[in-house]
């Protein structure tokens, strides 16, 4: 089948999901349903720049399937974004709501641009014009975005705005994410990276370590890196390294994850935190620790430095670190290194996500207790199916739990027919 899904993130989804297909022995006539996403819509955003001129960015939307309800996933924005990651995107977050027992099929979207080198007035106009763009694709029971890289509050905010606007009313179920102030959820902005420490813990109680005697590394420092070495540094773990894409820093010590958090509010990267600690961005992910945490961006753990890794855990806060080729690796490892897979182990995000947008509708909105106590009881639930699947099929982690999440969707599809 020719299609418009190309590039490496793509190629890479679409060959976990052949592994997935072949263990759960799916025909191959069936599979090209499941696969390929049932929507894309690519727009052009023009917008005035501050300079006088016009400019147009490309901006895209894929929507995987509606089988289960309405398509749910984040807004990237980034110079690098193409079809195929989005489209990839849009994959893992169809698995990963299916694990969870979410009512979403999975979507995607974003736009080609650099958002720290936009104004604020220049973000504002892509973000609007983006929304406009995406109107007739969208709604609060068709797909509800989400931020992601590139993309916070404020944006969710630009975008509710914008909707609202078109339909003379406010309608805050249309985008989850958003300030707490115009119908955002307690504990959203923090809920993924409190989702893998919640999972890490989970995984430590397993294996019978103590965390006061724990290391970690996180590779990655924007919401989700910072939250998730926050929360781990809250259970008594050790940060002893962190890294973005314009510094890295490694102290067997450990790190003052405080003052991390302190200079990099707002945004700011970590370049320039210290000149302390400073290590090679290329060996931070192979230096020792306990837990491991990539939360930056796809492929980052392949097939050269899989073998090198000297963790215990590796709990996966991106959306694909982890290339075909190391998890072949990894799977060999299987006794060492304990994978947290992706499509589980970032899942609060989009749990919390859910939430807002059931509070949302039902205009009744919760404390952040009751929503963390709800987070932790989805989780717990999925992981215990994983493992249930893992020692009952003697499979790894991720071949588990995207089988979990293949096998509903694709189970919905039989009952309902063709069209969804």
């Amino acid at each position: 089948m020719d299609n418009i899904y190309t590039g490496p993130v793509f190629e890479m989804a679409r060959e976990q999901f052949h592994v997935v297909a072949d263990y759960l022995d799916i025909p191959a006539w069936e599979r090209d349903r499941l696969l390929y996403p049932k929507r894309a819509v690519i727009v052009s955003i023009p917008i005035h720049t501050d300079d006088g001129h016009e400019k147009v960015y490309q901006g895209f939307r894929v929507q995987h399937h509606l089988t289960l309800g309405p398509t749910k996933g984040g807004t990237r924005y980034s110079p690098k974004l193409e079809i195929g990651e989005v489209g990839a995107l849009a994959l893992w977050m169809s698995w990963k709501c299916a694990l969870a027992g979410l009512p979403y099929g999975g979507a995607k979207g974003g736009v080609n641009c650099d958002p720290y080198a936009l104004s604020r007035r220049e973000l504002e106009a892509v973000s609007r014009r983006y929304m406009q763009e995406m109107i007739p694709f969208v709604g609060p029971h068709i797909d509800v975005m989400a931020p992601d890289m590139g993309t916070n509050e404020q944006v969710m905010a630009w975008f509710m705005d914008t909707y609202s606007m078109y339909q003379g009313s406010t309608v805050t179920e249309i985008v989850t994410g958003k300030p707490v102030s115009a119908g955002g959820t307690e504990g959203r902005r923090e809920a993924t990276g409190r989702g893998v420490a919640h999972l890490v813990g989970r995984v430590m109680e397993r294996l019978q370590l103590n965390p006061a005697n724990a290391t970690a590394i996180v590779q990655g420092f924007g919401n989700v890196g910072s939250i998730s070495a926050m929360a781990l540094a809250e259970r008594g773990m050790k940060i002893v390294g962190v890294g973005d894409h314009t510094a890295c820093y490694y102290d067997p010590k450990g790190l003052d994850v405080q003052s991390l958090l302190q200079y990099t509010a707002g945004g700011k990267l970590l370049a320039g935190w210290s000149t302390e600690g400073l290590c090679n961005p290329d060996e931070l992910l192979t230096m020792p620790c306990d837990i491991l945490v990539p939360a930056a961006v796809e492929q980052v753990i392949d097939g050269r430095n899989a073998g090198a890794l000297k963790c215990r855990i590796l709990a996966e806060g991106a959306n694909g670190p982890t290339t075909p080729e190391a998890d072949r690796i990894l799977k060999d490892r299987r006794k060492e290194i304990f994978v947290i897979p992706d499509i589980l182990c970032n899942s609060g995000g989009v749990i919390v996500s859910y939430f807002e947008w059931v509070q949302d509708l039902q205009q009744f909105f919760w404390d952040e207790s009751e929503v963390y106590n709800r987070l932790g009881h989805v989780l717990d639930r999925a992981f215990n199916q994983m493992m249930a699947r893992v020692e009952r099929d003697d499979v790894a982690n991720r071949d588990a739990a995207m089988a979990i999440g293949v096998e509903k969707v694709r189970n919905a599809k039989h009952v309902r027919g063709l069209f969804p």
